[in-house]
Protein backbone atom coordinates (compact mmCIF):
# COMPACT_ATOMS: atom_id res chain seq x y z
CA UNK A 1 0.00 0.00 0.00
CA UNK A 2 1.10 3.54 -0.77
CA UNK A 3 0.28 6.40 1.59
CA UNK A 4 0.69 10.14 1.76
CA UNK A 5 1.15 11.12 5.39
CA UNK A 6 0.74 14.59 6.88
CA UNK A 7 1.65 15.30 10.51
CA UNK A 8 1.20 18.91 11.65
CA UNK A 9 1.80 20.01 15.24
CA UNK A 10 0.91 23.58 16.23
CA UNK A 11 1.84 25.22 19.52
CA UNK A 12 0.21 28.58 20.35
CA UNK A 13 1.14 30.86 23.26
CA UNK A 14 -0.43 33.96 24.89
CA UNK A 15 2.93 35.79 24.96
CA UNK A 16 6.08 35.85 22.90
CA UNK A 17 8.43 32.88 23.00
CA UNK A 18 11.97 34.22 22.78
CA UNK A 19 13.72 30.93 22.06
CA UNK A 20 12.52 27.45 21.17
CA UNK A 21 14.63 24.30 20.94
CA UNK A 22 13.02 21.15 19.61
CA UNK A 23 13.51 17.64 18.31
CA UNK A 24 11.00 15.86 16.11
CA UNK A 25 10.59 12.19 15.23
CA UNK A 26 8.25 12.50 12.25
CA UNK A 27 10.28 11.02 9.38
CA UNK A 28 9.26 7.41 8.53
CA UNK A 29 12.12 4.89 8.62
CA UNK A 30 13.40 3.24 5.44
CA UNK A 31 13.00 -0.49 6.15
CA UNK A 32 13.01 -3.76 4.17
CA UNK A 33 9.21 -3.71 4.26
CA UNK A 34 8.79 0.08 4.01
CA UNK A 35 10.05 2.33 1.23
CA UNK A 36 10.07 6.09 1.81
CA UNK A 37 9.69 7.82 -1.55
CA UNK A 38 9.87 11.35 -0.14
CA UNK A 39 9.76 13.20 3.16
CA UNK A 40 9.93 16.90 4.00
CA UNK A 41 9.86 18.58 7.42
CA UNK A 42 9.14 22.31 7.69
CA UNK A 43 9.25 24.51 10.79
CA UNK A 44 7.42 27.84 11.04
CA UNK A 45 8.83 30.40 11.89
CA UNK A 46 11.94 29.53 9.93
CA UNK A 47 14.57 28.14 12.35
CA UNK A 48 17.96 29.74 12.67
CA UNK A 49 19.34 26.23 13.12
CA UNK A 50 17.89 23.13 11.46
CA UNK A 51 19.51 19.71 11.11
CA UNK A 52 18.59 16.08 10.48
CA UNK A 53 20.45 13.26 12.18
CA UNK A 54 20.33 9.56 13.02
CA UNK A 55 19.99 8.53 16.66
CA UNK A 56 21.43 5.44 18.35
CA UNK A 57 18.46 3.31 17.23
CA UNK A 58 18.70 4.34 13.58
CA UNK A 59 15.73 6.73 13.73
CA UNK A 60 15.79 9.95 11.74
CA UNK A 61 15.34 12.98 13.98
CA UNK A 62 15.00 16.66 13.13
CA UNK A 63 16.58 19.24 15.43
CA UNK A 64 15.61 22.91 15.29
CA UNK A 65 16.07 26.22 17.09
CA UNK A 66 13.78 29.21 16.55
CA UNK A 67 15.33 32.30 18.11
CA UNK A 68 13.04 35.00 16.70
CA UNK A 69 10.08 35.99 18.92
CA UNK A 70 6.94 34.03 18.06
CA UNK A 71 3.53 33.15 19.49
CA UNK A 72 2.95 30.14 17.29
CA UNK A 73 5.23 27.27 16.32
CA UNK A 74 4.30 24.79 13.59
CA UNK A 75 6.13 21.54 12.89
CA UNK A 76 4.87 19.86 9.72
CA UNK A 77 6.02 16.66 8.03
CA UNK A 78 4.77 15.27 4.72
CA UNK A 79 5.81 11.82 3.53
CA UNK A 80 5.12 9.42 0.66
CA UNK A 81 5.54 5.84 1.85
CA UNK A 82 5.00 2.36 0.45
CA UNK A 83 4.44 -0.48 2.94
CA UNK A 84 4.17 -4.24 2.51
CA UNK A 85 3.36 -6.83 5.16
CA UNK A 86 6.48 -8.08 6.93
CA UNK A 87 7.05 -11.84 6.69
CA UNK A 88 8.43 -14.03 9.49
CA UNK A 89 10.11 -17.43 9.44
CA UNK A 90 8.20 -20.29 11.02
CA UNK A 91 11.26 -21.36 13.00
CA UNK A 92 11.54 -17.93 14.60
CA UNK A 93 7.82 -17.81 15.37
CA UNK A 94 8.00 -21.23 17.05
CA UNK A 95 10.90 -20.36 19.37
CA UNK A 96 9.96 -21.12 23.02
CA UNK A 97 9.91 -17.88 24.95
CA UNK A 98 12.41 -19.17 27.52
CA UNK A 99 14.98 -19.45 24.71
CA UNK A 100 14.49 -15.86 23.60
CA UNK A 101 15.90 -14.03 26.64
CA UNK A 102 19.09 -12.27 25.53
CA UNK A 103 20.28 -11.28 29.01
CA UNK A 104 20.01 -14.81 30.36
CA UNK A 105 21.69 -16.44 27.37
CA UNK A 106 24.08 -14.05 25.60
CA UNK A 107 25.24 -16.89 23.32
CA UNK A 108 21.99 -16.71 21.35
CA UNK A 109 22.79 -15.31 17.88
CA UNK A 110 21.93 -11.61 17.85
CA UNK A 111 21.44 -11.40 21.62
CA UNK A 112 23.77 -8.40 21.80
CA UNK A 113 21.47 -6.39 19.50
CA UNK A 114 18.33 -7.10 21.55
CA UNK A 115 19.71 -6.96 25.10
CA UNK A 116 18.98 -3.26 25.62
CA UNK A 117 15.28 -3.89 24.98
CA UNK A 118 15.06 -6.48 27.77
CA UNK A 119 16.00 -4.12 30.60
CA UNK A 120 13.96 -1.50 32.42
CA UNK A 121 13.58 2.00 31.00
CA UNK A 122 12.30 5.20 32.56
CA UNK A 123 8.68 4.68 31.47
CA UNK A 124 8.70 0.86 31.47
CA UNK A 125 9.62 -0.48 34.89
CA UNK A 126 9.57 -4.20 35.68
CA UNK A 127 6.63 -3.91 38.04
CA UNK A 128 5.37 -6.93 39.95
CA UNK A 129 1.87 -6.28 38.64
CA UNK A 130 2.96 -6.32 34.99
CA UNK A 131 5.04 -9.45 35.55
CA UNK A 132 2.11 -11.25 37.16
CA UNK A 133 -0.27 -10.13 34.41
CA UNK A 134 2.02 -11.44 31.64
CA UNK A 135 2.73 -14.74 33.40
CA UNK A 136 -0.63 -16.21 32.36
CA UNK A 137 0.41 -15.94 28.71
CA UNK A 138 4.02 -17.06 29.18
CA UNK A 139 3.36 -20.69 29.98
CA UNK A 140 6.36 -23.05 30.08
CA UNK A 141 7.55 -24.09 26.62
CA UNK A 142 5.05 -21.92 24.76
CA UNK A 143 6.18 -20.39 21.48
CA UNK A 144 7.07 -16.73 22.00
CA UNK A 145 4.98 -15.52 19.06
CA UNK A 146 1.96 -17.40 20.39
CA UNK A 147 2.52 -16.19 23.95
CA UNK A 148 2.98 -12.55 22.91
CA UNK A 149 -0.09 -12.72 20.70
CA UNK A 150 -2.12 -14.15 23.57
CA UNK A 151 -0.92 -11.33 25.83
CA UNK A 152 -1.99 -8.84 23.14
CA UNK A 153 -5.47 -10.43 23.01
CA UNK A 154 -5.80 -10.15 26.78
CA UNK A 155 -4.74 -6.49 26.92
CA UNK A 156 -7.28 -5.68 24.23
CA UNK A 157 -10.03 -7.51 26.13
CA UNK A 158 -9.16 -6.36 29.65
CA UNK A 159 -8.35 -2.67 29.09
CA UNK A 160 -10.60 0.11 27.84
CA UNK A 161 -9.43 2.79 25.41
CA UNK A 162 -9.96 6.07 27.28
CA UNK A 163 -7.92 9.21 26.44
CA UNK A 164 -9.01 10.77 29.73
CA UNK A 165 -7.72 7.92 31.91
CA UNK A 166 -3.99 8.64 31.62
CA UNK A 167 -1.41 11.28 30.70
CA UNK A 168 2.11 11.12 29.30
CA UNK A 169 3.38 10.83 32.89
CA UNK A 170 1.16 7.88 33.89
CA UNK A 171 2.92 4.76 35.16
CA UNK A 172 2.37 1.07 34.46
CA UNK A 173 0.75 0.87 37.89
CA UNK A 174 -1.75 3.59 36.93
CA UNK A 175 -2.75 1.68 33.81
CA UNK A 176 -3.17 -1.59 35.70
CA UNK A 177 -5.26 0.13 38.37
CA UNK A 178 -7.55 2.01 35.99
CA UNK A 179 -7.74 -0.79 33.42
CA UNK A 180 -7.76 1.96 30.79
CA UNK A 181 -5.46 4.13 28.72
CA UNK A 182 -4.35 4.87 25.18
CA UNK A 183 -2.11 3.08 22.72
CA UNK A 184 1.18 4.15 24.30
CA UNK A 185 -0.09 2.81 27.66
CA UNK A 186 -1.04 -0.57 26.18
CA UNK A 187 2.33 -0.82 24.45
CA UNK A 188 4.13 0.08 27.70
CA UNK A 189 2.12 -2.49 29.64
CA UNK A 190 3.03 -5.29 27.25
CA UNK A 191 6.66 -4.17 27.23
CA UNK A 192 6.78 -4.22 31.04
CA UNK A 193 5.22 -7.67 31.26
CA UNK A 194 7.47 -9.23 28.63
CA UNK A 195 10.70 -7.58 29.82
CA UNK A 196 9.99 -8.57 33.42
CA UNK A 197 10.30 -12.18 32.21
CA UNK A 198 13.48 -11.49 30.27
CA UNK A 199 11.93 -11.13 26.81
CA UNK A 200 13.26 -8.30 24.62
CA UNK A 201 10.68 -5.95 23.11
CA UNK A 202 10.78 -2.38 21.80
CA UNK A 203 8.36 0.53 21.59
CA UNK A 204 7.36 1.63 18.07
CA UNK A 205 5.76 4.92 16.99
CA UNK A 206 4.05 5.61 13.69
CA UNK A 207 0.68 5.81 12.00
CA UNK A 208 -2.25 3.52 11.23
CA UNK A 209 -4.29 4.13 8.09
CA UNK A 210 -8.03 4.07 8.80
CA UNK A 211 -11.25 4.52 6.87
CA UNK A 212 -14.23 6.66 7.94
CA UNK A 213 -17.36 4.92 9.24
CA UNK A 214 -19.63 3.50 6.51
CA UNK A 215 -21.54 6.21 4.71
CA UNK A 216 -19.31 9.02 6.00
CA UNK A 217 -16.86 11.10 4.02
CA UNK A 218 -13.20 10.95 4.87
CA UNK A 219 -12.20 13.94 7.04
CA UNK A 220 -8.77 15.37 6.30
CA UNK A 221 -6.53 15.55 9.36
CA UNK A 222 -8.73 13.35 11.55
CA UNK A 223 -6.21 10.52 11.97
CA UNK A 224 -3.75 10.37 14.87
CA UNK A 225 -0.30 9.20 15.78
CA UNK A 226 -0.17 5.60 16.92
CA UNK A 227 2.06 3.31 18.98
CA UNK A 228 2.65 -0.42 19.23
CA UNK A 229 5.49 -2.79 20.16
CA UNK A 230 7.75 -5.36 18.53
CA UNK A 231 9.01 -8.55 20.19
CA UNK A 232 12.45 -9.99 19.40
CA UNK A 233 12.46 -13.47 17.84
CA UNK A 234 15.91 -15.08 17.70
CA UNK A 235 16.99 -16.93 14.55
CA UNK A 236 19.75 -19.54 14.04
CA UNK A 237 21.95 -16.89 12.45
CA UNK A 238 21.86 -13.11 12.18
CA UNK A 239 20.33 -10.52 14.48
CA UNK A 240 16.89 -12.15 14.64
CA UNK A 241 13.44 -10.89 13.68
CA UNK A 242 10.98 -8.51 15.30
CA UNK A 243 7.29 -9.38 15.49
CA UNK A 244 5.21 -6.18 15.68
CA UNK A 245 1.95 -6.31 17.67
CA UNK A 246 -0.78 -3.70 18.15
CA UNK A 247 -2.66 -4.31 21.42
CA UNK A 248 -4.93 -1.30 20.81
CA UNK A 249 -6.44 -3.05 17.79
CA UNK A 250 -5.64 -6.68 18.69
CA UNK A 251 -3.70 -7.52 15.54
CA UNK A 252 -0.27 -8.08 14.11
CA UNK A 253 1.13 -5.00 12.41
CA UNK A 254 0.77 -5.15 8.63
CA UNK A 255 0.68 -3.03 5.51
CA UNK A 256 -1.64 -0.41 7.00
CA UNK A 257 1.01 0.68 9.51
CA UNK A 258 3.65 3.31 8.78
CA UNK A 259 6.69 2.95 11.05
CA UNK A 260 8.38 6.19 12.12
CA UNK A 261 10.74 5.32 14.99
CA UNK A 262 11.46 2.88 17.79
CA UNK A 263 13.15 2.93 21.16
CA UNK A 264 12.86 1.68 24.72
CA UNK A 265 9.63 3.58 25.41
CA UNK A 266 7.65 6.68 24.41
CA UNK A 267 10.24 8.97 25.98
CA UNK A 268 12.83 7.97 23.37
CA UNK A 269 10.72 8.84 20.33
CA UNK A 270 7.91 11.35 20.98
CA UNK A 271 6.74 13.08 17.78
CA UNK A 272 7.96 16.46 19.08
CA UNK A 273 9.75 17.45 22.28
CA UNK A 274 11.66 20.51 23.34
CA UNK A 275 12.17 23.49 25.62
CA UNK A 276 10.95 27.08 25.28
CA UNK A 277 11.87 30.35 26.99
CA UNK A 278 8.85 32.56 27.57
CA UNK A 279 6.72 34.46 30.08
CA UNK A 280 3.57 32.99 28.55
CA UNK A 281 1.11 31.61 31.07
CA UNK A 282 -1.11 29.69 28.65
CA UNK A 283 -0.45 27.52 25.65
CA UNK A 284 -2.48 25.30 23.36
CA UNK A 285 -1.51 22.27 21.32
CA UNK A 286 -3.20 21.22 18.11
CA UNK A 287 -2.23 18.08 16.18
CA UNK A 288 -3.45 17.10 12.73
CA UNK A 289 -2.54 13.76 11.21
CA UNK A 290 -3.70 12.44 7.86
CA UNK A 291 -2.79 9.04 6.40
CA UNK A 292 -4.31 8.82 2.94
CA UNK A 293 -3.99 5.90 0.50
CA UNK A 294 -2.56 7.17 -2.76
CA UNK A 295 -5.14 7.14 -5.58
CA UNK A 296 -5.32 3.84 -7.36
CA UNK A 297 -3.93 1.81 -4.47
CA UNK A 298 -7.24 0.80 -2.88
CA UNK A 299 -8.65 1.53 0.54
CA UNK A 300 -7.78 0.52 4.07
CA UNK A 301 -10.16 -1.38 6.32
CA UNK A 302 -10.89 0.35 9.61
CA UNK A 303 -9.25 -1.35 12.55
CA UNK A 304 -10.99 -2.34 15.72
CA UNK A 305 -14.67 -2.74 16.51
CA UNK A 306 -17.21 -0.13 15.31
CA UNK A 307 -16.77 3.11 17.21
CA UNK A 308 -13.54 2.12 18.93
CA UNK A 309 -10.80 4.74 18.80
CA UNK A 310 -7.71 3.34 17.09
CA UNK A 311 -5.11 6.13 17.32
CA UNK A 312 -3.04 7.93 19.91
CA UNK A 313 -4.61 10.73 21.94
CA UNK A 314 -3.25 13.83 20.13
CA UNK A 315 -3.31 15.92 23.30
CA UNK A 316 -0.75 13.62 24.86
CA UNK A 317 1.85 14.01 22.15
CA UNK A 318 4.97 16.12 22.20
CA UNK A 319 4.28 18.64 24.96
CA UNK A 320 6.97 21.28 25.39
CA UNK A 321 8.23 22.14 28.83
CA UNK A 322 8.32 25.78 29.92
Amino acid sequence: MRYRVLHRTTYSYDADVGNSYGQAYVRPRPLPFQHVDACAVTITPTPGDLATGIDCYGNQSTYFQVSQPHRQLVVEATSDVEVVAELHGQEALATPWERARPLLDPTIPGAWSAAEFAVESELVQHSAGAREYAASSLRPGRALAEAATDLMHRVYADFHYDPEATTVTSTIGDVLEKRAGVCQDFAHLMLAGLRAHGVAARYVSGYLATDPPPGKERIFGADASHAWLAVWLPTPTGPGEWLALDPTNDQWVGERYVTVAWGRDYGDVPPVKGVIFTDAEKSTLDVQVDVAPVAGEGHCARAGEPGRVVGQDPAGMGKFST
